[in-house]
């Protein structure tokens, strides 16, 4: 069965008396190109990562199937995880055939992602792959990244998905760079981005009015970057980038309540900036030794 084909995606919504919801953000491949390239670039880079070892795979989700399906040639072990309980029965007859694949009907953003690896998938290393829907990209991602952690070690070895190209552009920015912000610093923070490849938005049903890109954040087994709180950490990158069109000084005072502004500036100095300096010219190096400066003042703060 080809679930990229068009015909077939409209036959099967009909069969089942359901169709595309945009209360979701639901838009089906109908290219079978981009699913193969899609998962062939997540295993890919997990077998480098992982040659010797058996691989598991998360969905977020599938849709229909049609990723999931090659996901399921790849990996030993599937798991997608599928909001929309109208989808189920299609996609336990779209891929009925393949026995390493496992559906669970449920939001993603309400389970702890520990858990959800730790019961199916044990110990074997783990990806994430998906065409995740537009409205809640970020907040999919930072899940994904704050929750994978298992003590010093990172349980999942990439996050391989696709989003709207101006996301993409931010998830991949530099320092200094115009689309540089708070998600790209805290990205940064866990591992590297590389953008794979743009997809036109006539490869989608129904067609979304923008051109989607997928990237692959390639992230660190361990720790790469030291600090001392990592809620300070994000609390100072999310108060660096709140008013962007401001100096980072005046931008974080305004967020951080608990350090004066006169005293936020002395850091700024010490740290050897320019007091005019905005956040887009921090790197997570800068940000990280910004923000145990501040910490640093916190605790001093609380023993007063």
């Amino acid at each position: 069965m080809n679930l990229c084909d068009i015909k077939t995606v409209k036959r099967i919504m009909a069969e089942f008396g359901t169709g595309t919801k945009k209360s979701f953000g639901q838009n089906f491949l109908i290219n079978a190109d981009i699913p193969y390239n899609i998962a062939e670039e997540s295993y890919s880079y997990h077998r480098l990562r992982h040659p010797d070892l058996d691989s598991g795979v998360i969905e977020i989700g599938p849709g229909i199937g049609s990723l999931t399906y090659e996901l399921g040639q790849r990996y030993k072990s599937v798991v997608a995880i599928e909001i929309d309980k109208t989808l189920i029965p299609i996609l336990d007859k779209t891929l009925g055939e393949l026995d390493n694949i496992k559906i669970i009907n449920d939001d993603f953003l309400k389970l702890d992602t520990v858990k959800l690896i730790d019961d199916n998938f044990g110990n074997i290393p783990v990806s994430v792959c998906a065409n995740l829907p537009y409205y809640i990209t970020t907040p999919i991602i930072m899940k994904l990244l704050e929750e994978s952690r298992d003590g010093d070690r990172n349980r999942l070895t990439s996050i391989t998905v696709m989003v709207q190209k101006e996301v993409a552009s931010r998830l991949c920015a530099s320092e200094k760079d115009k689309d540089y912000g708070a998600i790209t610093a805290s990205i940064n923070y866990y591992g590297t981005v590389t953008k794979l490849f743009d997809v036109a938005p006539d490869n989608f049903l129904p067609p979304p009015k923008v051109t989607s890109s997928v990237v692959r954040i390639e992230l660190y087994e361990k720790p790469k970057y030291s600090v001392k709180d990592e809620k300070t950490l994000f609390d100072v990158i999310s108060g660096a980038f709140i008013q962007r069109r401001k100096t980072m000084l005046n931008s974080l005072s305004s967020h951080i309540s608990y350090i004066s502004k006169e005293r936020i500036g002395e850091i700024i100095t010490e740290l050897g900036f320019d007091i005019a300096i905005r956040g887009e010219r921090l790197s997570i190096e800068d940000f990280c030794r910004l923000a145990d400066k501040i910490y640093d003042e916190k605790i001093k703060e609380s023993k007063i």
